[in-house]
């Protein structure tokens, strides 16, 4: 008898991923670490095309984050070398199929190349709005708060704005990308159990679902399962339970 298929029947606007255990997945393999990132790379598109199947409109990928400066410089090169490759392979078609690009994070200090690349994958791409790639580069959440209670200063001693009118909702104005949507699922691979600065405003209300396979061999099946796992969660937001 073949096997019952899966059917998301709860909303899902937008979903985001940790994409770890890249270097351990390689290193397992007899390979360097960079090739890891490099096979990352690959289950983007295959992820995107996943979300859609499912009508998951929202997607965000943390590329890269403020503290992976800290590695080393080659794995950095490369690692960009992999983003910029992944923009020009598929830009034509993510373009083509109505999905916008957008990029959080502070690209000043991204290498020029790689900056030029989202740039152009961005200025190409605003005007869609079927589905939505939000790149996270150079990005932290913590750093992302900072970010936006400095702007906010900047306004209120501009006189721009009442401080008096500051609401939760107002103030992700002055975030990177102020229209994303809270994040409903975040999926973490590799078996690590932690979010690493990642989204902390947006994943407020997350459900967290964490799994042992490492990036590089997160598929359709293991995708499957995350969902089945949100969809067996009682969201509640601080309200009561339906039992």
């Amino acid at each position: 008898m073949a096997s019952k298929i899966f059917k998301l029947e709860k909303e899902l606007h937008h979903i985001a991923f940790i994409m770890d255990g890249n270097g351990r997945w390689a290193k397992a393999r007899g390979l360097p670490r960079y090739l890891g990132h490099k096979e990352a790379c690959n289950r983007i598109i295959e992820l995107f095309e996943l979300c859609r199947e499912f009508n998951i409109h929202t997607m965000s990928f943390y590329a890269f984050s403020t503290e992976n400066w800290n590695r080393p410089e080659d794995e950095i090169a490369h690692l960009m070398d992999y983003l910029e490759e992944f923009f020009n392979r598929e830009i034509d078609y993510l373009d083509s199929v109505g999905t916008k690009i957008v990029v959080s994070g502070d690209l000043n200090r991204i290498r020029e190349q790689t900056r030029k690349v989202c740039v152009e994958a961005i200025e190409r791409t605003k005007g869609n709005s079927s589905w939505t790639i939000n790149i996270n580069l150079n990005y932290g959440g913590r750093d992302e708060i900072v970010r936006a209670a400095k702007k906010f200063a900047v306004d209120c001693v501009n006189n721009h704005i009442d401080p008096e009118r500051l609401s939760e909702d107002s103030f992700r104005e002055y975030f990177w990308n102020p229209e994303l949507p809270d994040v409903d699922l975040l999926i973490r691979t590799s078996g690590e159990k932690r979010i690493s600065n990642y989204m902390l405003y947006l994943c407020a209300y997350s459900e967290f679902v964490f799994t042992n396979v490492k990036w590089p061999d997160f598929r359709r099946s293991e995708f499957i399962d995350c969902l089945k796992e949100y969809q067996s969660r009682d969201r509640r937001f601080g309200g009561l339970d339906n039992a």
